[in-house]
């Protein structure tokens, strides 16, 4: 990784850390890198099954660094150059929303901007009941980061959404809450164990090759435009996994009331039709 991201394995539930405790965890390119590498480790190694992302010291993430001040968003380049402007926060959440293992936010601060943003596609959200949340872009004279205009309004609704993102104001944990951004508010020092226990509980329960399909399934079928499409999708899945061992082991494991034994891996035994919606080339 780098010393801006720390990486831990416990149980089969990987910890990435943004470790920037000084800067409030901003976003810098070390950072945005290393979160980028963490996610190749959880996807390459089998013995994760589950990741917990959150924030070193008081803070979860305070946005993107502003130390380069009124050029921090001049990216540069031209504008037929496609990857001299691409959204660095926009890499950051498709590389979270193609990821392989179920990812849960564990926002133990405050979280901004980006900050906020790269949450929206993680799995589940779970906040400190101090923290204070706020997508910014607006009152920092630009525009919603991360694909959160995707992602925000599927979350929270296209009402809440745009509240949050014209107002460009900060918002307590009570309200993210009462918005549907978060799943629960915790003390502090809890929210990193809540996460750990619900990540164990998927460690714990669930098909790894399983998991992986059903978090597609799942967030991809948001864009779909009728359940046809999910109809066909689910069937296909259902019958490869149901010809599986671990489909065996599943109704095995219930009727001897024991707990089950996976034998599959998410890298070796996927179907190969999987992923069956490769993402799209980014285009100017």
């Amino acid at each position: 990784m780098t010393e801006a991201v720390l990486y831990s394995i416990s149980d089969g539930v990987a910890t990435i850390t943004l470790n920037r405790p000084d800067k409030l965890n901003a976003m810098n390119d070390a950072m945005y890198r290393g979160v980028l590498a963490a996610l190749d480790e959880t996807d390459s190694d089998d013995s994760v099954r589950a990741v917990i992302v959150t924030g070193a010291g008081r803070a979860f993430c305070a946005g993107a660094d502003l130390g380069g001040g009124a050029a921090t968003f001049d990216y540069g380049g031209h504008a037929d150059s496609p990857e001299a402007h691409r959204d660095h926060g926009g890499v950051l959440v498709l590389r979270i929303f193609r990821s392989l293992k179920p990812v849960i936010a564990a926002i133990n601060g405050p979280a901004v901007g980006v900050g906020l943003s790269m949450t929206l596609p993680m799995d589940l959200r779970l906040m400190a009941d101090t923290a204070r949340a706020g997508f910014v872009f607006a009152a920092r004279g630009i525009v919603p980061d991360a694909a959160s205009s995707w992602f925000l309004p599927r979350v929270v609704g296209i009402s809440q959404a745009l509240e949050w993102t014209l107002t460009g104001r900060v918002f307590a944990a009570a309200e993210a809450l009462a918005g549907g951004l978060v799943r629960s508010l915790h003390p502090p020092g809890e929210v990193v164990p809540a996460a750990a226990k619900l990540a164990s509980e998927i460690a714990a329960n669930v098909a790894p090759v399983s998991a992986v399909l059903t978090r597609q399934l799942l967030w991809q079928m948001l864009g779909a435009d009728h359940p046809m499409v999910a109809h066909r999708l689910d069937s296909r899945a259902i019958y490869e996994t149901g010809r599986m061992a671990d489909a065996a082991e599943g109704v095995a494991a219930f009727l001897e009331k024991r707990p089950a034994s996976w034998s599959l891996a998410p890298s070796r035994d996927l179907p190969d039709w999987f992923p069956w919606r490769p993402e799209p080339p980014f285009t100017a």
